[in-house]
Parts: structure tokens; C-alpha cells; sequence
């Protein structure tokens, strides 16, 4: 039997359009992408871009792939590519020299919850060799992990990781000001007078930087715990704050990153990976994505997120 296929949100309905010559009908897809029909305008938005397509496949972030076909290293059909080309199922796309398999039917993201340990980069280069957050995760067919975010080398807890450059983006885009929560020990404990001046806002180098809420997690002395709040990722953000005010940090640990929460149980060094009806809820939760005229502003945006840590 015939199987009938869902009609796509990306692309009207499809519809029988006369040809003038009196051939057979065209499909109203393919009879505006090739500008058959009545006067139609070509519908170029029926391919995807070229960036957005590698992003979403998890070869990076869109503003990562941008610059890589402007150096040169992305070809398509043996050409070399340019920012905004659009793409198809027949394109042969090269990156690096190396012929890559994308796949343009929807499929639900993949997304990992690594429970991040000290000594650990979120990166998968370092000229000091240390340890990767990358080196113990899963091995991924036809695209690599992407970090939502960062955490610092001594900073430890929560880290996402997904295979979907979409996703990835509305996760940690500045625009969406998702809220992060870290559990925090000092050496010693915050006086009102404090408390008030880090919700207010303190002055650092790039600006002012605030917590969205603070709250003492009990202990004391050197084992004093406090729970923060707050909706950026600018780099080691927490740290700085609190050296602002003349108080040391002694260990920082993400316990959720927006409506994800480490999962009870998940210890140091391990991961777990969601569900694919618990991916659905997670992108029913987030802000809606930009629409297409907002499309290639990257992961990075203005702000490129660092670790707040």
C-alpha cells in the first residue's frame, strides 16, 4: 500500500498546479521550487541552509560553520560553498575534503546530562593535554556532540551536550536568558550587606553582572554552602562576583540548566541520555526558535556563551 507522509511545517501543502503546456500536473512544491505554474515565485525556502543543515547534523554551531565556509573548508558538488547556499537530498557536501551523509527528514535530537567532575575542559583540543569532558562520552554516527555551554576546569555538576545545532542554539543563546542554578561553598559566610549588593549587581570588567537569587544552603567556616541564580554565561562569572566582594570560592557545582535538573543518582564522570519523548518536552519548554529572518545568527550571537563558572 501506499504510505502517505505528513505534510512537512516546513513547506505548504502540496497541491496540483496545470502546466501552460498541458503536460501533467506538478506537485505545488516542486512547481514553485522550479518556478512552473502560474507566475509563481521560486520557494527557496523549501531547502535548508547550508549552515543550519551541518549545525543541525552537529558538526557545530552556525556561526562556527559560517566561518568555515568562508575559509574554504566546506565544498558542495565540488565547488566551494558560500554563506546562505541553500542544499538538497542530491548535493554531494564535502567538509575538510571528506564526503559527509546528511539526513533531511525530521528526527528528534539527541541530548546527553554529563555529570561534569573537577580537572576536566569542555574542550576537545588543549595543548596541556588534560583531560576531556569529550573523551568519556558515547561516539555519535555522522555529526559529534555539542556542549551547551561551558563549565570551568574546577567547576564541576551539569553539563548538556546535543547533537542538534538548533537546539544547542535555543538553549544557550543570550536572548533566551534560560536560568542556570549552582551550588556554591565559600570560605566564610555573606553578610545582608553582601547579599544585597549581589542580587543589586556588582561592577566587573565587562559590566555589571547579577544573581537572580541567593539562599544559604547551611555550614559553616570553610563549609559554608550558598544556592545561586542567574540568566548568563559570561566567563567564570560567579567567581568574579564573589572576588568582587572579598569572598573566595571553594568549590562550584551547576545543578540545573534551565528546566533540566542533574538527574538524582548520576555520578561524577558518567552520563545519561534523554529519552526521545523527554527531548520533546525539554524543546516544548524552551523559548520558541528565531524565525527565518533571524536565522544564521549562530550559537554565539552577540555574546558567545562561556562558562559562568
Amino acid at each position: 500500500m501506499p504510505q502517505h507522509r505528513k505534510p512537512s511545517p516546513f513547506r505548504p501543502p502540496s497541491k496540483s498546479t496545470p502546466r501552460p503546456d498541458g503536460g501533467a500536473p506538478v506537485r505545488g512544491d516542486r512547481a514553485a521550487a522550479t518556478g512552473r505554474g502560474q507566475g509563481r515565485t521560486p520557494l527557496v525556502d523549501a531547502e535548508p541552509k547550508l549552515h543550519k543543515a551541518l549545525a543541525d547534523a552537529g558538526f557545530g554551531s552556525r556561526r562556527e560553520l559560517e566561518e568555515w565556509i568562508v575559509a574554504g573548508r566546506i565544498s558542495v558538488n565540488g565547488l566551494p560553498a558560500h554563506v546562505g547556499q541553500r542544499i538538497g537530498p542530491d548535493d554531494k557536501i564535502r567538509v575538510n575534503g571528506k564526503l559527509i551523509q546528511l539526513r533531511f527528514a525530521s528526527k528528534t535530537p539527541r541530548v546527553l546530562l554529563y555529570h561534569k567532575p573537577e580537572g576536566e575542559i569542555v574542550s576537545r583540543e588543549d595543548p596541556g593535554l588534560r583531560a576531556s569532558v569529550f573523551d568519556r562520552l558515547p561516539r555519535i554516527k555522522g555529526g559529534r556532540w555539542i556542549a551547551v555551554g561551558r563549565l570551568d576546569f574546577n567547576s564541576c555538576g551539569l553539563l548538556l551536550l546535543t547533537n542538534n545545532g538548533d537546539l544547542a542554539n535555543r538553549l544557550m543563546h543570550p536572548r533566551y536568558e534560560l536560568e542556570r542554578e549552582y551550588a556554591v561553598r565559600v570560605i566564610g559566610e555573606l553578610s545582608d550587606d553582601l547579599r544585597e549588593r549581589l542580587l543589586a549587581g556588582v561592577e566587573l570588567e565587562d559590566g555589571q553582572a547579577r544573581f537572580n537569587s541567593l539562599a544559604d544552603g547551611g555550614g559553616e567556616g570553610t563549609n559554608h554552602w550558598y544556592k545561586v541564580t542567574l540568566s548568563e554565561g559570561r566567563n567564570r562569572e560567579i567567581r568574579r562576583m564573589l572576588e568582587a566582594v572579598g569572598v573566595t570560592v571553594s568549590r562550584l557545582m551547576r545543578v540545573r540548566y534551565g528546566p533540566v535538573a542533574m538527574p538524582p543518582g548520576l555520578k561524577r564522570g558518567m552520563w545519561k541520555e534523554l529519552e526521545p519523548q523527554q527531548v520533546l518536552e525539554l524543546q516544548k519548554a524552551l523559548p520558541p526558535g528565531p524565525g527565518r529572518k533571524a536565522e544564521g545568527g549562530g550559537a554565539g550571537g552577540k555574546k558567545s556563551e562561556k562558562s559562568a563558572t
